[in-house]
């Protein structure tokens, strides 16, 4: 079995902390893991795992490796297909289904897990991924069915036919939209009503067969892409490019939509796995421990006379008095307060920001790199200041700027720098500087982080202002 994990979308309704450049997998829970690793350990913890299929964006993707290295304790194999932009579930499928059949095997089952959903109940999940495989041989695509504890009416739902039962699962009647509260009421008191997880879980050679069937264009588009795409090969693992020409004339649709609300070889596994899809604060608030005072604590907090609150801080500490019923969530460039009940309204202000280009829409102050991370500590008119952590093997591209200078101060580690015809070895409090339109690049040969400052001054201090020469990460184009 394949696991293929579908990482995709901004977690607009969980702003501060998502974002279009940072999006919900990379959110960090209470066990200080990200929705991302938590998803990969869950799916490599399974029987006879050995590769595991990401599907995600391409600004993403060394975030990605990063984040899955900290957690592969058992060299799971990691092979990529890297979209040039969003889609939708569909296509990503297609796709995943289609490199399987080439580079795995056609009775390869695969099981498709979104990056971003929270599961608490591990045990009780392999017990029905072991039951939708054996649903699964027999040429249905298995999905799981949440057993429903409360009228959700921000979940679509499916509707099982227990008249018809396959092993430890049934026939799926019919998918239906997010229903309001009266209808999501009904759907808990028939019982036949189960939440739609968007998780699957089939052979390679019955989604293909379905997908023929009911999404031929979508099947054939995604073929010509996938034609016109580059594949890489670093150790060990595969990496394919998607070509962004064809794939823009893939179908954007969902896999419910192209396949599943018409397939007639669909089943559901009912669960009950402690899941959650992590759609909003309140989501988290709900499926996460709580204090005594039913206060969802992520980060540090001292709390008086208050109580029903989700208090999230990354970087400082966060004191409430006398309040209930809050959502407050602090980052170091933005702070969220909001009614628990409304949470979901925090969409809208996503919206205005980004429609504003705002940079709280798109990045966090610590943006992420192939070579580790740089943080903006100041900035204002032709000035600005950043830490930058340079991982052990790592480096920068061979890059000069047009429009400004730059100051490097070592702070911890050694850095190898070239700084126009120089090779330089600084050490901690030891410095260069850079002007206009120099060669350089910044390398880190020893075996830990190499941390510096960084104090930029020019007319344009955009990251655009950057003329790569050589880069080992495959970015000079």
């Amino acid at each position: 079995m394949i696991p293929v994990i579908i990482s995709g979308g901004s977690g607009s309704r969980l702003w501060p902390m998502s974002r279009q450049s940072d999006p919900k997998p990379f959110l960090k829970l209470s066990d200080g893991k990200s929705l991302l690793q938590n998803t990969f350990k869950r799916a490599t913890n399974l029987l006879n795992v050995k590769n595991v299929l990401t599907i995600t964006n391409e600004k993403t993707h060394f975030r990605m490796q990063d984040e899955y290295q900290q957690v592969n304790t058992k060299n799971i194999i990691c092979d990529f297909i890297l979209e040039p932009f969003g889609k939708n579930t569909a296509p990503a499928i297609a796709n995943a289904c289609l490199y399987s059949k080439t580079h795995y095997s056609d009775d390869e089952i695969l099981l498709i897990l979104p990056a971003d959903h929270l599961i608490t109940n591990e045990d009780a999940f392999n017990n029905a991924v072991i039951n939708a495989i054996e649903i699964a041989k027999l040429g249905y695509i298995a999905t799981f069915g949440i057993t429903p504890e409360y009228p959700e009416t921000g979940y679509g739902y499916i509707e099982a036919d227990k008249s018809q039962k396959i092993i430890n699962g049934y026939k799926i009647e019919r998918f239906v939209e997010k229903p309001n509260s009266e209808t999501a009421q009904k759907y808990l008191d028939s019982g036949n009503y189960l939440w739609n997880s968007g998780m699957f879980c089939g052979k390679t050679s019955t989604f293909l067969n379905e997908l023929e069937k009911y999404a031929k264009n979508l099947l054939f588009d995604t073929k010509i892409c996938l034609e016109h795409s580059n594949i890489d090969k670093i150790k060990g693992n595969s990496i394919v490019h998607l070509d962004s020409d064809t794939f823009k004339d893939v179908e954007n649709i969902s896999i419910d939509y192209a396949l599943f609300e018409k397939s007639e070889q669909t089943a559901v596994v009912p669960c009950s796995i402690g899941w959650s899809d992590i759609g909003s604060w309140l989501s988290i608030a709900q499926t996460l421990p709580k204090d005594k005072e039913n206060n969802t604590i992520i980060g540090e907090s001292i709390l008086h006379n208050t109580n029903n609150c989700l208090v999230y801080s990354t970087n400082r500490i966060v004191a409430g008095v006398d309040i209930n019923n809050l959502i407050i969530v602090d980052t170091p460039d933005a702070l969220l307060v909001a009614d628990k009940d409304t949470s979901q309204n925090v969409k809208h202000i996503f919206e205005r920001l980004k429609n504003m280009e705002h940079k709280t829409s798109d990045a966090h102050q610590t943006a992420h790199r192939p070579w580790g991370t740089y943080t903006v500590l100041e900035e204002g008119p032709c000035y600005k200041i950043k830490r930058i952590e340079v991982k052990p093997g790592a480096s920068l591209s061979l890059q000069m700027h047009h429009k400004r200078s730059e100051h490097w101060i070592v702070v911890d580690g050694i850095a190898t720098v070239t700084n126009g015809e120089q090779i330089l070895n600084l050490k901690p409090n030891e410095s260069t500087y850079i002007p206009v339109e120099t060669k350089h690049r910044l390398e880190n040969n020893a075996e830990k982080n190499l941390i510096l400052i960084e104090v930029q001054c020019g007319t344009y201090l955009g990251e655009d202002d950057i003329v790569r020469f050589e880069d080992k990460y495959g970015r000079t184009q």
